[in-house]
């Protein structure tokens, strides 16, 4: 194989999609497309998630204000409904230009989508603002995930979630390809 030199593009920097949830002011859904979404250790065996949102998003400014949020894992069925939220600023009112139903959260003030097939529920631990974007460090205090979804001894198959990837453009996934020492094993040539 031979590779050549491209430059430093945002698109190969592959991140799965989720939609943002937190209450506004007057307790009003906020919702906001963010695919900077990762994971990092804590002490032990805890682990954080990590979020970063860029500018003067509403979501970004509830999220400070509250510190409790929900993370919408987005299925390939909602890519309208994370169009519309990333198309529509919450800073125009309600985004209720388009059919979508929540609820509360369970252990946070925070909405989740319906649509959803995973969702996380997180509390704010710290952030550090990095020009205009702000990342966020959160204990995760709930996960949902659909009673539909198959959770076996090998965890959680992502297929099922059916989700949306995003390198610039939507991709989804097509297959489960096994686990960690699923393809190679000690003392293998």
């Amino acid at each position: 194989m031979k590779r050549i030199s491209i430059g430093p593009k945002h698109e190969m920097i592959v991140q799965p999609a989720f939609i943002i949830g937190a209450y506004s002011e007057d307790k009003s859904p906020d919702f906001a497309p963010i695919t900077w979404v990762s994971k990092t250790c804590e002490e032990g065996d805890e682990n954080l998630i990590v979020i970063s949102m860029y500018g003067e998003k509403k979501t970004r400014l509830n999220v400070q204000r509250t510190g409790q949020f929900s993370i919408n894992l987005v299925s390939t069925s909602m890519l309208a409904l994370m169009d519309y939220f990333g198309q529509t600023s919450g800073h125009d009112g309600v985004k209720d230009g388009m059919t979508y139903t929540y609820k509360k959260a369970v252990c946070v003030d925070a909405p989740t989508l319906d649509e959803s097939r995973w969702v996380c529920e997180c509390e704010v631990l710290s952030s550090v603002v990095t020009g205009q974007s702000e990342t966020f460090f959160c204990r995760v205090k709930n996960v949902q995930v659909d009673e539909r979804i198959d959770i076996d001894a090998r965890g959680i198959d992502l297929t099922q979630f059916d989700p949306v990837i995003y390198s610039g453009n939507y991709h989804s996934i097509g297959e489960y390809l096994g686990g960690i020492g699923d393809h190679y094993h000690v003392g293998e040539k």
